[in-house]
């Protein structure tokens, strides 16, 4: 079975998740300093092709009642940039609330302000990730 890629896509950094190749668990990767959409869904599809991923699972960033707004667009740009730089499938994945969880992890573990910066984009990935693979049913 192969491995699936999380993204957390953002305006000016990406956050980056990966499962284990029995798809039970996500780890967070890196975060993508790509403030352009197109170096963003290159980095992205680098990375996939690398790990020879078998899907891309991107956070699909709904308000909280359900509907669509300005960073939907956004991702949806960046969707379709990527779609364009690789065959591997993509899936949006409902991400409401992953980055308050990830912040709300880190604050627990002490960590700092300006640490918390560096690997919360990728810790919301991973929470992203995580979700979908327990929906899935993981290795299963």
């Amino acid at each position: 079975m192969a491995k699936v890629l999380g993204v957390d896509y953002g305006q000016r950094r990406t956050g980056v998740a990966i499962s284990d190749e029995t798809r039970v668990i996500a780890f967070p990767r890196e975060t993508l300093e790509c403030p352009r959409v197109e170096q963003a869904a290159a980095a992205v599809a680098r990375l996939a092709e690398a790990e020879a991923v078998g899907e891309i699972v991107v956070g699909y960033p709904l308000n909280m009642n359900g509907t669509m707004g300005a960073r939907t667009e956004r991702t949806d740009e960046f969707m379709a940039e990527l779609s364009k730089r690789t065959a591997i499938p993509l899936k949006k994945w409902d991400e409401r609330l992953s980055t308050k969880i990830a912040e709300a992890v880190l604050i627990e573990a002490g960590t700092r302000r300006t640490q918390r910066r560096k690997v919360v984009d990728k810790l919301a990935a991973q929470v992203i990730l995580q979700t979908y693979l327990d929906a899935s049913g993981g290795g299963g």
